[in-house]
C-alpha cells in the first residue's frame, strides 16, 4: 500500500502515473501545490484531480492518435484505389487497342476471303475453258478423222 507523504502529494500521483505506463509530460501535471491545504482529504483530492487532469490529457491524446491513425488510413486507401484503378485504366486501354486490332484483322480475313473467292471462281472459269478447248479439238480431230474417211471413200469411188 503507497503511504501518503503530504509534503510532497505530486510526487505520489506521478509515481502511480508512471508505474500505469501512462506517458505524460511532466510540465502538463506540474502544479502548484504550496497553498494548498495539507491533509489527507486535500491529498485524496489532490489525487483525485491530478487522475482527472490526466485522464483527460490521455482521452485528449487517444482521440488525436485516433484521428491521425484514421486520416492515414484513408491516405493508404486512396493511394492503393488510385494505384489499382491506374493498374486497371491501362488494362482497359490495352483491351480496347486489342479489340480494335481484332477488328482490323477480320476485315483484312474478309477482304482476303473475297479474294480467294474470286480467285476460285477465275480459275474455275480457266478449268472449264481449258475442258472446252480440250473437247473441241478432240471433236476437230474426229471431224478430220473423219473427213478423212469420206474423202479416202470417195477416191476409192472415183478411183474405181
Amino acid at each position: 500500500m503507497l503511504s501518503v507523504n503530504r509534503t510532497e502529494p505530486l510526487n505520489i500521483s506521478k509515481t502511480i502515473l508512471k508505474d500505469q505506463s501512462w506517458h505524460l509530460k511532466l510540465s502538463e501535471m506540474d502544479r502548484s501545490y504550496q497553498d494548498e491545504p495539507v491533509g489527507l482529504e486535500a491529498s485524496l483530492l489532490q489525487m483525485i484531480n491530478d487522475h482527472n487532469h490526466a485522464s483527460a490529457i490521455l482521452r485528449e491524446r487517444t482521440e488525436k492518435a485516433k484521428k491521425e491513425a484514421i486520416q492515414t488510413a484513408v491516405r493508404v486507401s486512396d493511394l492503393l484505389v488510385n494505384a489499382l484503378n491506374g493498374g486497371v485504366q491501362e488494362v482497359f486501354i490495352n483491351e480496347k487497342r486489342i479489340e480494335m486490332e481484332i477488328r482490323a484483322v477480320a476485315a483484312t480475313i474478309m477482304q482476303f476471303t473475297k479474294q480467294t473467292d474470286q480467285w476460285l471462281t477465275a480459275s474455275h472459269a480457266i478449268n472449264t475453258a481449258v475442258k472446252e478447248i480440250g473437247d473441241f479439238e478432240n471433236w476437230m480431230k474426229i471431224m478430220e478423222l473423219d473427213c478423212k474417211s469420206i474423202s479416202a471413200a470417195i477416191c476409192n469411188i472415183h478411183q474405181e
